[in-house]
């Protein structure tokens, strides 16, 4: 049997997996507080409202630092793994791992069970962004690895849009904790189809044509070269262009943590939204999102498809997604009303997936085999660091229920960022290449 554009069909599932994967991250951020109500995690008494939120904010910070720091470390060394074992089973153990975990939630009664629970959830949830980095250059020419890239991004917008809609839907038929395993079980589900359609890469796939074959193969750069070996950390960080990916990605990945994790609770504490009125607002600055993902994978190939350089093309893409996402920042510091804030919050995440698909993109641009997954890697433990320093700031730059601080600090990280991509990344080229020279 012959499939007709499987590299798509591997993708697709890639895609599908990831929508399941924010579904799972979303549930107790959007259940949070019926979760604190139901489990007696704060007392109201002696406590004025805002008093209240505060204290639930730095609780639900805490928590998520302990998820975070899971994320950072599987970031790190799911890149390693994944280039050792290759993404078919890859992929298995990340959402095996995060699906049961997010399904056993279910059975928590305090703050230490959530924490145990949210560490294993973010110990498989990291996995497929350094594993779709290496899934795309596997089977992906490299003039589509920023379209692919740009998908694999819209999946995660998509599941962010569908997490507030299906988990409200779910938690008012089955309550929270019927939903945490209900959410829960599709990642592990999940896992036959991968099993079956990914059998092996597209140089020995059973099913791939001969023309897609040769197509994926020599359009990739790594088909030139001759003696290309996996580096190691220490290799890869001896590389100056390295740290574009690792430094690019410090600075400017709290900014979509900052509305993945807070977004329910800013706008719970700042509008008094409960769990429906969420589910109507919470999905629309990730339909930006999702276009921006395409939009910024679609430019950059476009540019390479009529010759420009993937120098040229990668940094006019990232200039152009920050030249959009700094102003929505800074504007939406000062907005006051709910619905003008979620729009112009959807042209935030437009801009930071426009930018951030090509961030991730650099490492297939730049390296090869078994150094793509590990310096993906490098650059999402890099991410995590600094979203975990932004997780301590957050909930003092909030007190009193101030948000303005909040978007704020978000504006002052892009130029950080964009600043550090073209002064360490230089050209951006295959470093192999340049060595075989």
């Amino acid at each position: 049997m012959k499939v007709k554009g499987l590299r798509w069909w591997v993708l697709g599932l890639i895609v599908l997996v990831t929508i399941i994967n924010y579904l799972d991250r979303n549930t107790l951020g959007i259940m949070w507080a019926k979760i604190v109500e139901d489990l007696g995690l704060i007392s109201r008494e002696g406590l004025t409202d805002t008093q209240f939120n505060d204290a639930s904010k730095a609780l639900f910070a805490k928590i998520n630092m302990v998820f975070m720091i899971a994320y950072g470390l599987s970031q790190l060394f799911s890149g390693k793994l994944y280039d050792k074992i290759g993404t078919r089973r890859g992929f298995t153990i990340s959402a095996l791992l995060w699906g049961v975990s997010d399904a056993l939630t279910a059975l928590v009664s305090g703050v230490k069970g959530i924490m145990g629970f949210r560490a294993g959830l973010g110990l498989g949830v990291a996995g497929p962004w350094p594993g779709t980095a290496k899934s795309n250059a596997e089977w992906f020419p490299q003039k589509e690895r920023a379209m692919a890239q740009g998908l694999f991004n819209a999946g995660a917008s998509i599941g962010a849009i569908l997490a507030p809609i299906l988990i409200a839907l779910v938690f008012s038929i089955a309550g929270w904790k019927w939903t945490f395993v209900i959410i829960g079980v599709m990642a592990p589900i999940w896992i036959i189809p991968w099993l079956i359609v990914n059998k092996k890469g597209p140089k020995e796939h059973p099913w791939i044509t001969e023309e897609e074959r040769k197509y994926i193969v020599e359009g990739q750069p790594e088909c030139r070269v001759t003696n290309d070996k996996g580096k190691s950390w220490g290799d890869l960080l001896s590389h100056r262009k390295s740290y574009a990916v690792v430094l690019g990605r410090f600075f400017l990945d709290p900014i979509w943590w900052m509305f993945v994790t807070w977004l329910p609770i800013y706008l719970g504490q700042k509008y008094g939204m409960d769990i429906k009125e969420l589910a109507g607002h919470m999905w629309i600055p990730y339909v930006g999102a999702a276009l921006g993902s395409i939009a910024g994978g679609w430019v950059s190939s476009r540019l390479i498809a009529r010759g420009k350089s993937v120098n040229y093309s990668r940094k006019a893409a990232i200039l152009i997604g920050a030249a959009i996402l700094l102003p929505s920042l800074i504007v939406v510091a000062f907005i006051q009303e709910a619905m003008a804030a979620v729009l112009i919050m959807a042209v935030i995440l437009f801009g930071f997936q426009f930018t951030m698909n090509n961030i991730q993109t650099l490492p297939s641009d730049m390296f090869s085999g078994k150094s793509v997954g590990s310096l993906a890697g490098l650059g999402g433990a890099a991410a995590t660091l600094g979203t975990i320093l932004s997780i301590c700031f957050i909930p003092m730059l909030t007190a009193g229920d101030n948000w303005t601080p909040f978007f704020i600090m978000g504006a002052s990280l892009v130029p950080l960022s964009v600043l550090c991509i073209f002064l360490f990344g230089g050209k951006i080229e295959h470093e192999a290449l340049k060595e075989n020279k």
